[in-house]
């Protein structure tokens, strides 16, 4: 992780630009529940019964 002061205007210039899709995923791709789950998910076929537990879970698809 960066060595930003979270105070700085400039740590967050790019969140000027996001819409609500970007701050969900800034949000949730720290969730340490997510991040086992994904873990989880990317040792496995993404096209398995896993996946599609996982998409029902967390609301997310995946594009090739």
């Amino acid at each position: 992780m960066p060595n930003t002061d979270w105070r700085s205007e400039e740590a967050y210039s790019g969140l000027k630009k996001a819409d609500a899709a970007d701050l969900a995923w800034e949000w949730l791709r720290r969730d340490r529940d997510y991040q086992e789950d994904y873990e989880r998910l990317s040792r496995r076929e993404r096209s398995s019964a896993a996946a599609g537990e996982f998409r029902r879970k967390w609301g997310l698809s995946f594009s090739c």
